[in-house]
C-alpha cells in the first residue's frame, strides 16, 4: 500500500500539460495540470480499468515537455556522470527516462479519487528555483506529503527532483546506481535498466491481453 501511495505520489507531479502557459509561477503550474490531468483520469475508462498503454500514451502527451530528464540523470548517477562519455550520457538519460515514465505510466491505473492540496509559496523575484510543497490526500488515510523541485530555464519551469515524506526520488536511485555502477561500470548501469525496461513493458503487454 506505501508502494502504491509513493507511485500515485510521484506521478502527480510527471502530469503536465505542454499547453499551460511558461508565465504561471511553479506552484500556479502543477496545480493547473495537475487538476486538469486528474480530470482526465476519473473519466477514462481505459486507464481505470488498468490500461497501462493508454496511461502511457497521457503521460508521453502530457510530461516531456516539463520535467528535466537530463538533470534528473545526472543526480541519480552522481560523480560517475562526469566519468561518461556523451553517448553513455545519452543511453543512461533515455533508459531513465523510460524507467520513470512506464512505471508512472503503470501508478496512474491506480488512482482512487485522491486529491491534491498545494501549500503556500513564497518565491522571490528573479528566483530560478523552487520547492513547491504539497499534500496527497485521500479519506481514511493519512496526507502524503510531496515536494517538488523545479527550476525555471528557457522561461519554462521544470521538475527534477521530487521528495516523498522527505525521501529524494534522484537520491533513492542514486544508491541503486552507485551499486549497480561497482559492479559493471556504466555500461553495467545501462544494461540493467535496458533489462528492467523490458521487464515493465512485458507486464504492460501481460495486463492487457
Amino acid at each position: 500500500m506505501k508502494a502504491m501511495r509513493f507511485l500515485f505520489a510521484v506521478v502527480t507531479f510527471l502530469s503536465c500539460s505542454v499547453a499551460v502557459a511558461s508565465e504561471l509561477a511553479p506552484d500556479q503550474l502543477l496545480k493547473k495540470v495537475t487538476d486538469e490531468v486528474l480530470e482526465v483520469i476519473r473519466n477514462d475508462k481505459e486507464i481505470k480499468s488498468g490500461d497501462t498503454r493508454r496511461a502511457m500514451e497521457l503521460v508521453e502527451t502530457r510530461v516531456v515537455g516539463h520535467f528535466n530528464f537530463s538533470r534528473m540523470t545526472q543526480l541519480a548517477v552522481g560523480r560517475e556522470w562526469r566519468k561518461a562519455t556523451p553517448e553513455q550520457k545519452k543511453l543512461l538519460t533515455d533508459e531513465f527516462r523510460k524507467l520513470l515514465v512506464r512505471t508512472y505510466s503503470n501508478a496512474l491505473t491506480q488512482y482512487k479519487n485522491q486529491t491534491v492540496a498545494f501549500k503556500p509559496l513564497d518565491l522571490k523575484a528573479g528566483q530560478i528555483d523552487a520547492k513547491v510543497r504539497t499534500e496527497i490526500r485521500q479519506p481514511g488515510t493519512k496526507p502524503l506529503n510531496l515536494d517538488y523541485y523545479m527550476e525555471k530555464s528557457d522561461a519554462s519551469w521544470r521538475v527534477y527532483d521530487i521528495e516523498v515524506e522527505g525521501i529524494s526520488l534522484v537520491t533513492n536511485y542514486r544508491g541503486t546506481f552507485s551499486s549497480e555502477i561497482q559492479e559493471g561500470g556504466l555500461d553495467g548501469l545501462i544494461a540493467s535498466l535496458r533489462t528492467k525496461n523490458s521487464a515493465v513493458l512485458v507486464g504492460s503487454r501481460a495486463s492487457k491481453t
